[in-house]
């Protein structure tokens, strides 16, 4: 999915970031746009990830700095589930699984063409903490092996003023299911 943007659509992009780093402050107290900037000037192809995460509805944000690595943590913040990637199974291996009404993609094979990954439990936690998200959809986390292998996967939301996380096969889908991603810059 990732190419290389224009020099008109990169300007575009990161002034759509600039904008939403510096309205929504208290996701990244202390954080410099201007250092986000140049990191990501510096890195097109990550550019292209956060282009994905954008044109599928994911407002990525700016939500940490990672000090031992020196890289900027972002993830999807839309309000709801990002509306271009709901209807989506899990990974490739519930999509091969399922005999009729397939879905047309899932979410770890979306995330992996885009160059992001899935949020894991903790860090869609952490998120929560900056807003409250998927008050009427739910988004797939990062699902733990040994749940995986026996045909579960992870999905959560916010709902009574609390964070769930919930079980369901993987190869199912809905139209209000999607999955947030997170990339490092």
């Amino acid at each position: 999915m990732n190419q290389e943007l224009s020099s008109e659509h990169r300007e575009s992009l990161l002034n759509t970031l600039k904008i939403r780093f510096e309205k929504n402050r208290h996701r990244h107290v202390g954080l410099d746009w201007t250092n986000v900037r140049t990191k990501l000037e510096a890195a097109p192809e990550k550019l292209g990830s956060l282009n994905e995460m954008e044109s599928t509805d994911g407002e990525p944000d700016v939500v940490g700095y990672d000090e031992q690595s020196g890289e900027y943590i972002f993830y999807d913040c839309s309000e709801e589930s990002p509306k271009g990637r709901r209807s989506v199974c899990y990974d490739e291996e519930a999509l091969v699984s399922r005999k009729e009404n397939k879905p047309k993609n899932s979410a770890i094979g979306m995330a992996a063409a885009m160059g992001v990954e899935l949020l894991t439990e903790e860090q869609y936690q952490n998120l929560q903490k900056l807003g409250k998200f998927d008050s009427k959809t739910s988004s797939w986390i990062e699902t733990p092996a040994h749940i995986r292998k026996l045909g579960g996967a992870l999905f959560a939301d916010y709902r009574y003023g609390t964070v769930f996380v919930y079980h369901n096969g993987a190869e199912s889908y809905y139209a209000a299911r999607g999955f947030r991603g997170m990339l490092r810059v």
